[in-house]
């Protein structure tokens, strides 16, 4: 049987039903809606998306369309205008040791083994300590906030200092407890090593979703296999990753030759080390067979281009390992061998080393090196269901970077712009888990001026102590 409704009365009940959906979805109210020129969302399509919006929710992005569909759609107890703005994911620094901002500068110009042997392992012994540490977390922090780094990777001493620096700044970060056998000034050997870093686990691990605890293993020469086989046990029952300097020099390629007869990769897979989530920094010697284990062991590759140039490590074979099917990311390394935490010249130098290596303008195009400090570094690191790439459903880690500078005017392509062009201090705005860590270049989460005063005061310490013994 077929009913025929009046049309007046239809019409008026479909009305009423429109109404309704659009008083519904226009009274959607959400924490924070950010506006930009552009939105680099560096997702699987590598969508730009433009005079777009993002509407961010319970540190969620809810929502990411144009400007109108936005605001249309949904109210926000707070906006952020865009216009000559750029939107995308906050970089992610996938190899740091952040602490060390305050031994910047101590030794320059040396091989690695002698910059390690001589200069830096004693002066970990004679300065690091929880102030020195929480102060130079603190300078590091702010350094990467004011540059567009929202998350990064950290290999250090006195974790609980690391952790509650971050927790306090806003950042996300995976934090590694330093294990090595030696003694470090933090731990006295190896099992004291390894019992503090359980300890520092256990304290943090589910206690902040922006603190990821990790085991820090330093490398495959400082390390016996007995040792790594342990860590690599703990850490599987525990649940957490192992991050550790893989295959950096020539020199730790002798080193682990001599002592064990072969190359660190294929060392540490004879072991069953990568049977477990694992960053490997570096990563500047793998032969072919060993770019193979690391893509059947979904190990992730971190990529710190100027550190090992200025150490003179070598040219990861980077395109080869991206072709090949590894997860790279892209790190700064710590500021003493750096000497600075800026992930933007990092993705030029990403770029240009690998063009002048492989002699093709082609290889490490600017949309890829954007992909290893953004959604594949989130994939190296093993955060790529939550950060990375701006879609909904993801945390809400983004910065929002001016196109106002001289050094930005003209723009033909914003990709070509971000990979080659932008400086850190073209970031604006900085947000991480919908939080705002910094806008208009003010950071809000670290007293700046303090920051700085306590990191001099420090530094003049070590300088005073290093001239004493000379």
């Amino acid at each position: 049987m077929t009913i025929n409704h009046p049309a007046p009365l239809f019409q008026l009940f479909w009305f009423l039903i429109l109404a309704s959906s659009s008083i519904t979805a226009k009274a959607d109210s959400v924490d924070l809606i950010i506006a930009a020129d552009y939105i680099v969302t560096m997702d699987d399509e590598n969508t730009v998306i433009t005079d777009g919006a993002i509407a961010i929710d319970k540190g969620l992005i809810v929502a990411i369309d144009s400007r109108t569909s936005i605001e249309k759609a949904f109210t926000a107890r707070q906006k952020i205008e865009g216009k000559n703005r750029v939107l995308m994911p906050g970089l992610i620094n996938g190899h740091t040791h952040a602490a060390m901002t305050l031994f910047r500068g101590i030794a320059d110009d040396l091989p690695l083994m002698e910059w390690l042997t001589k200069y830096i392992f004693p002066a970990e012994i004679r300065f690091v300590n929880p102030e020195f540490v929480r102060t130079g977390t603190q300078l590091a922090c702010l350094e990467m906030i004011k540059g567009g780094t929202t998350t990064f990777v950290d290999m250090y001493f006195h974790p609980r200092e690391i952790a509650k620096v971050v927790d306090k700044c806003g950042m996300r970060a995976v934090i590694g407890a330093a294990v090595i056998e030696q003694e470090s000034g933090y731990t006295k050997d190896f099992r004291d090593a390894m019992n503090k870093a359980e300890s520092f686990i256990s304290q943090w691990q589910g206690k902040n979703s922006r603190i990821s605890p990790a085991i820090a293993a330093h490398a495959a020469y400082t390390i016996s296999p007995d040792n790594l086989k342990f860590i690599r046990q703990r850490a599987n029952k525990l649940g957490v990753p192992i991050s550790i300097h893989l295959s950096e020099s020539r020199a730790e390629l002798e080193i682990v030759n001599k002592l064990y007869g072969d190359t660190s990769i294929n060392h540490l897979e004879g072991i069953d080390f990568f049977n477990g989530p694992t960053i490997g920094a570096h990563v500047v010697w793998p032969t072919e067979n060993e770019i193979s284990i690391l893509v059947k062991r979904k190990v992730g590759a971190i990529h710190n281009p100027t550190s090992n140039m200025k150490i003179a490590s070598g040219f990861a074979p980077i395109p080869e390992m991206i072709a090949a099917g590894v997860h790279v990311g892209l790190g700064t390394d710590g500021a003493a061998s750096n000497n600075d935490l800026d992930m933007w010249d990092e993705i030029r130098m990403a770029a240009f080393i690998h063009k002048g290596r492989l002699l093709d303008p082609k290889t490490m195009p600017a949309a890829m090196v954007l992909n290893i400090a953004t959604s594949g570094g989130a994939k190296a690191i093993g955060l790529g269901d939550a950060v990375g790439s701006l879609t909904a459903g993801r945390r809400a880690d983004l910065i929002q970077i001016s196109l106002e500078a001289t050094h930005l005017v003209p723009l033909y392509d914003v990709i070509s712009h971000l990979a080659y062009a932008v400086d850190a201090q073209d970031v604006q705005t900085v947000i991480v888990d919908g939080e705002i860590l910094m806008r208009d270049r003010k950071v809000l989460t670290i007293d700046e001026d303090e920051v700085i005063r306590k990191a001099r005061v420090i530094a003049a310490k070590v300088n005073a102590e290093i001239r004493s013994s000379q």
